[in-house]
C-alpha cells in the first residue's frame, strides 16, 4: 500500500472533508482550487467550510473530527443562564422558533433541537396549534430589545430569522434601481439611522404583515429584520411615528414620481391607468376629519379619503394620495394628470378609467381638451334607469364580454349616442343588464371607435383596483393607523404603495403564479424561517424547505451576480437549509 496516497487519496468522508479543510484554512489554496482537487463543486465546499464554521463557533471546544469517543452515558453541560431564558421566555409563551430568534437578538447562538430538549427536560409540553393572530400577539413586548444601530458587517456571522423570506426582495430593489431612488429622495436621515436604512425599516414591516406600528415592538427581536434594513435590529415603534412626522406631502409626491420613472422605463405603464379611492378610518380624536363610505363596513365613518392609480395589467400602483376632502374629489382626475405628465420620462397615456366619483362634466371637457379618451360611470337618477329599462327589446344586444380570470359573462348592452347637461359634447352611452345588479350600469366614453365589448372590458377591469385596495386594506393594515395627522398617514400610503409594486414585480417573476394577491404570494413564498449567513465576499439566505423553495431558488439563481452596495458589494445567494 502506498502510504502516500492515504493522505493524498482519502476514502473516507470525513477525511476527505478534513483534507479539503485544511488545504483551504492553513495552506490558503482557493477556495475553486480545493473544490476541483477533491472532487467537490464549488457551492457544496463553501457550504462544507460554512457548516464547519459554524460548529467552530458554536461549540469551540468540541473536536469535529478526532472525537475521543467515552463509554456510558454523556453528560452534556448546560449553561444554566440560558436555560433560565429559554424557560423564561416559554413563560411568554413564544414557540421554539421564536425563543431562537429572541436569543439570536442577543447573540446567543443556540439551535431549535437545543431549545427543544431544553423545554422537554423541563416539563414543557408542545404549544398547542396558534392563529396568525395569536401568533403576533405573542409577549414580545415583555422582553427589553437592543438599541438599534447601523450594521456592523462581520464575516463569518450567522443568525436566525422568522422573516428570512422579505429578503426576496433585495434582488429586486436592485434590479430597478428602487435602492437609487431611496438614497436621491428628501426623506430624512436621523442621528443614528441612515435615509437608506429609514425607508427600509417602513419596507421591512410592510412586506412582512406586520400589523401595526403601534402594536408592540415585535419586530425588534428579529435580526433578519434588522439585516433588511441594514441594521442590527429595526427601532421601536415611537421611532417610527418620531420619523414619519418628519415627512412633508412634497416628499412622498416627489418620491412616486422618481418611481414613476422606473415604471416606465421597464415598461411596466400601459396606455391605461384606472382611479380609485378608498377610505382610511382613523380611531381617534378625528372631529376634524369627514366622513366617507366604507365599501369594507358599509356604512360612512370619520377617516381620511385616498386616491390610488392603478395599471391594469402590471398592477403597478403609479400615485397615491391621501389628502382628499370632497369638495376637491372631481379635481382628482385632473391632479393625476399633471402628475404623470410632469415627469421627464413621457410615455402616451390613452385612457383614464374612474367611477361616478370622479365624474364633473367640465372636467370630462378638460380631459377631451388634453386628448385623453375617458370610461367612466353616468350617475343614475330614477327618471334615467326609468328610461333605459324602457328601452324597446329591439335596443338591446347580447355581448359576451370577457371577465376576470378568464371568465366570460353574456351581457344585454344599449350603445347609443346623446348629449349629457353640462357637457357640450356629443358623447357614447353603453346601458348593460345581466351583470349582477339590480339597477343597469351605464358607461360613458369619450371614444367612439372601440367596440362595445372593449369598452366594457376596459371598465370592468377597473374593478382590479378595487380589489388592489382591499387587499392593502387587510395586508398592508392602511386602516390601523396610530395618527389622524394626514402627513402621516400620506407616508404610509407612499410605502404600501412601494410594497405593494415590489409584490407585484416579485410576482411577474413567479410565471404560473404572477396572478396571486400580494397576501398569496406572502403566505406561499415570503412567509418563511432560516439562517443568514455572512462571508467575506458573499452572503447565504439559508431558507426552510416549503414546497414552492425549488421555484424559488430557480428564479433567484438569476441574481446569484448581483453586488449589493449596502453588503460592500457582496452578492446574495439564496440556498435550502438541511433537515439536520
Amino acid at each position: 500500500m502506498n502510504e502516500k496516497n492515504y493522505f493524498l487519496k482519502p476514502n473516507s468522508t470525513a477525511q476527505k472533508q478534513y483534507e479539503a479543510l485544511r488545504a483551504y484554512f492553513v495552506d490558503n489554496i482557493s477556495a475553486a482550487e480545493t473544490a476541483k482537487k477533491n472532487g467537490y463543486t464549488l457551492r457544496a465546499f463553501t457550504s462544507l467550510v460554512a457548516d464547519f464554521r459554524k460548529k467552530r463557533r458554536n461549540n469551540p471546544d468540541n473536536e469535529i473530527f478526532f472525537q475521543v469517543k467515552k463509554p456510558g452515558r454523556k453528560i452534556e453541560k448546560k449553561d444554566s443562564s440560558i436555560i433560565s431564558k429559554v424557560i423564561s421566555l416559554r413563560k411568554a409563551y413564544l414557540s421554539v422558533p421564536d425563543i431562537k430568534v429572541v436569543l439570536n437578538g442577543k447573540n446567543i447562538e443556540i439551535s431549535e433541537k437545543k431549545i427543544y430538549l431544553i423545554l422537554k427536560d423541563e416539563g414543557f409540553a408542545r404549544l398547542p396549534r396558534r392563529s396568525k393572530k395569536a401568533k403576533q400577539e405573542s409577549s414580545f413586548s415583555k422582553i427589553v430589545p437592543e438599541k438599534s444601530s447601523p450594521l456592523q458587517l462581520k464575516s463569518d456571522d450567522t443568525f436566525s430569522s422568522n422573516s428570512i423570506g422579505i429578503m426576496l426582495f433585495w434582488p429586486i430593489i436592485r434590479k430597478f434601481g428602487i435602492d437609487a431612488v431611496i438614497e436621491n429622495s428628501a426623506y430624512p436621515a436621523t442621528t443614528t439611522i441612515s435615509k437608506f436604512s429609514s425607508i427600509m425599516s417602513f419596507l421591512a414591516l410592510k412586506l412582512s404583515n406586520i400589523r401595526r406600528y403601534s402594536a408592540d415592538d415585535i419586530w425588534c427581536m428579529d435580526r433578519g429584520q434588522g439585516f433588511f434594513a441594514q441594521l442590527n435590529v429595526l427601532p421601536k415603534n415611537a421611532w417610527f411615528s418620531s420619523y414619519s412626522h418628519r415627512i412633508r406631502k412634497e416628499d412622498n409626491l416627489a418620491f412616486l414620481r422618481e418611481l414613476h420613472k422606473l415604471w416606465i422605463e421597464n415598461g411596466l405603464l400601459g396606455d391605461t391607468i384606472n382611479l380609485d379611492f378608498t377610505t382610511i378610518p382613523y380611531w381617534g380624536d378625528n372631529g376634524h376629519l369627514e366622513n366617507n363610505w366604507s365599501g369594507k363596513r358599509r356604512h360612512a365613518l370619520s377617516s381620511m379619503l385616498a386616491v390610488l392609480a392603478q395599471d391594469p395589467d402590471s398592477g403597478i400602483i403609479d400615485y397615491g394620495d391621501a389628502d382628499i376632502v370632497h369638495k376637491n374629489e372631481s379635481a382628482v382626475v385632473l391632479e393625476f394628470l399633471d402628475f404623470y405628465r410632469e415627469s421627464k420620462k413621457k410615455k402616451d397615456l390613452e385612457y383614464l378609467v374612474f367611477d361616478s366619483k370622479f365624474t364633473n362634466y367640465q372636467n370630462l371637457s378638460k380631459l377631451d381638451d388634453e386628448n385623453i379618451k375617458f370610461v367612466t360611470i353616468r350617475r343614475r337618477g330614477k327618471k334615467i334607469v326609468d328610461e333605459v329599462n324602457n328601452f324597446p327589446a329591439s335596443k338591446w344586444v347580447k355581448k359576451r364580454v370577457p371577465c376576470a380570470g378568464n371568465k366570460v359573462r353574456n351581457l344585454r348592452v344599449n350603445d347609443s349616442i346623446l348629449l349629457l347637461k353640462g357637457y357640450d359634447k356629443k358623447i357614447r352611452q353603453i346601458a348593460i343588464t345581466g351583470h349582477g345588479k339590480i339597477k343597469p350600469a351605464l358607461i360613458i366614453t369619450n371614444d367612439f371607435e372601440l367596440k362595445t365589448e372593449d369598452v366594457v372590458r376596459k371598465y370592468t377591469k377597473r374593478w382590479i383596483v378595487e380589489k388592489s385596495i382591499s387587499e392593502q386594506i387587510d395586508f398592508f393594515h392602511l386602516n390601523r393607523v396610530s395618527s389622524s395627522m394626514v402627513i402621516k398617514v400620506d407616508f404610509d400610503l407612499t410605502m404600501t404603495i412601494l410594497a405593494h409594486n415590489l409584490y407585484r414585480l416579485l410576482a411577474d417573476k413567479l410565471d404560473r403564479y404572477s396572478h396571486y394577491s400580494d397576501i398569496k404570494i406572502y403566505e406561499q413564498f415570503i412567509m418563511n424561517s432560516g439562517e443568514i449567513n455572512i462571508f467575506n465576499d458573499q452572503v447565504h439566505v439559508m431558507l426552510k424547505k416549503k414546497k414552492n423553495l425549488p421555484l424559488v431558488l430557480s428564479i433567484m439563481e438569476e441574481f446569484s451576480s448581483v453586488k449589493y452596495p449596502w453588503l460592500k458589494n457582496r452578492t446574495l445567494e439564496f440556498r435550502g437549509m438541511s433537515n439536520s
